[in-house]
């Protein structure tokens, strides 16, 4: 090999080198499928907001009338089997009664049981808000999508708190 070629050799290794290291990792993670960065139960505050935007979304689409935004925030598969109009009719019962609980802002939601993510990659969270005198309960299901939960599934009803 000539000086010349060992020169060139040498200065590829040291400065390309880290270059084309970071290039193959990087073309590496593009071929990680998004969901297994989700795959743990979000920390306390991060659950916390994630089920508070949830609810306070249905709860405005439910007293506006108007489930146009709440549609949007939905997982894909969520808004491909319900429309707006027909999340609206879903939840007819809410608007009729006018129920409105935008309350849980104030309070912090107790999980029962702890949330989860169970075998098919699903956030499960279970549970109620200790508002007075009626309390509201939720039974919440996300999926991994656009590199966040997003709701694949949403229960919600209103319960008279038990007396202490």
């Amino acid at each position: 090999m000539s000086a010349v070629a060992r020169r060139v050799g040498m200065f590829v290794s040291r400065t390309l080198w880290p270059w084309v290291c970071l290039a193959a990792l990087v073309g590496m993670l593009a071929f990680v499928p998004p969901s297994l960065a989700q795959t743990r139960v979000p920390s306390e505050r991060p659950l916390e907001a994630l089920v508070k935007a949830s609810l306070l979304s249905f709860n405005d689409a439910n007293v506006t009338g108007n489930f146009t935004v709440f549609h949007a925030k939905l997982s894909k598969p969520f808004r491909q089997q319900f429309t707006p109009e027909r999340l609206q009719e879903t939840f007819k019962s809410f608007a009729e009664q006018q129920i409105d609980f935008d309350i849980i802002a104030a309070y912090k939601p107790v999980y029962d049981p702890p949330a989860s993510v169970d075998s098919d990659g699903r956030l499960i969270v279970k549970g109620y808000f200790p508002t007075e005198p009626t309390r509201v309960l939720f039974d919440l299901a996300f999926i991994p999508s656009d590199g966040e939960w997003k709701l694949i599934s949403i229960h919600v009803k209103t319960e008279r708190a038990p007396k202490p």
